[in-house]
């Protein structure tokens, strides 16, 4: 049976942190801001809010749409490069706070491609017979993380969740096809430097910022839009689909000129290139997944149409899906 996504839904905290906001933090300006990413505003966890909280909002929300109990779920997969906590899980903590008591559950560090990375597994345990529902939650408190000294990537990130159910077939979107890649070799590209067992915390990382996203911008822009062509080019190939079948594109939420450039060359009309940026910013796993969340809500796609997801984070790693309307 096809895996499928039979319920999706995000959660997205409260706080608006405004690129005004930011004019008093930073030396920056809103026009600035918006020329060079299209982000006008993004949403800031508060301090008793966590990746797990965010997480747990979202997937109660995907089961109540689903219409499945708690101890219905056979496994959580959370997406997220910002957890509670080194150790447990995060998706553990998920697992306790929504009660549900049969699942197993595991985390997958992919950055912003992590929600990708969790369809793709998902995929495999439920068309293996070996699961039949799958939450697949993608959440970040990016705030935590970032130097709000640092105007360069102060001004992408947000906080948000997304969480999906999969199940064997079923009403929703059929995970046709999901296609992955990884370069270490240009892992300096984005990183925390600070915080692992190679550089534990100390006063020496607290002092230079090192716990903090640092990011070589330029580069990453070039490694963003060739990687995630060519992944998403992959996806068709191995589908069928032709680019003129693509009826969305929900491309990764991390620049406005990236989407841009991933929307021309597959010539996928603006209007039907998905975009959450503005509102939201960069929410790293959960771009994606919040972004499907809102199409499915208030625009959702006919029976037969093809969506196509595509990212790029950290790592580096990509990837794309081809998601059909069932």
């Amino acid at each position: 049976m096809p895996a499928t996504i039979t319920a999706i839904a995000a959660y997205l905290p409260e706080k608006v942190l405004s690129n005004s906001d930011l004019e008093r933090m930073v030396e920056t300006s809103h026009e600035w801001i918006v020329t060079r990413t299209g982000i006008e505003e993004r949403r800031m966890a508060h301090d008793e809010e966590f990746p797990s909280c965010m997480g747990a909002k979202a997937a109660a929300r995907a089961l109540e749409k689903a219409g499945l109990k708690a101890t219905d779920v056979d496994a959580i997969l959370c997406a997220t490069m910002t957890p509670d906590f080194l150790t447990p899980s995060t998706a553990a903590l998920i697992q306790s706070s929504l009660g549900a008591t049969k699942a197993c559950c595991l985390d997958i560090q992919a950055a912003c491609s992590g929600f990708l990375y969790g369809l793709s597994i998902a995929k495999g345990w439920v068309e293996s017979g070996m699961y039949k529902n799958v939450l697949v939650v993608a959440s970040e408190k990016n705030s935590a993380f970032v130097d709000y000294t640092d105007r360069n990537t102060c001004v992408l990130f947000g906080d948000g969740s997304g969480a999906c159910l999969v199940q064997p077939s079923g009403k929703g979107y059929e995970i046709r096809h999901v296609c992955l890649g990884a370069d270490g070799a240009e892992s300096q590209l984005i990183c925390i430097p600070a915080g692992g067992s190679r550089r534990p915390a100390s006063a020496n990382t607290h002092e230079d910022r090192e716990h903090f996203m640092k990011m070589e911008g330029k580069e990453v822009f070039k490694h963003a839009v060739r990687r995630m062509e060519a992944s998403a080019k992959e996806c068709l190939d191995s589908t069928g689909i032709l680019e003129a079948d693509i009826t969305w594109l929900i491309p990764h939420q991390a620049n406005i000129r990236i989407i841009e450039a991933i929307s021309k060359r597959f010539n996928i009309p603006w209007e039907r290139t998905l975009r959450t940026i503005h509102k939201y910013g960069n929410t790293s796993a959960a771009t994606i997944p919040i972004a499907l969340a809102e199409l499915d809500e208030h625009n959702a796609p006919q029976s037969g149409e093809h969506l196509l997801l595509t990212a790029f984070g950290a790592g580096l790693t990509w990837g794309s899906s081809l998601l059909t309307k069932v």
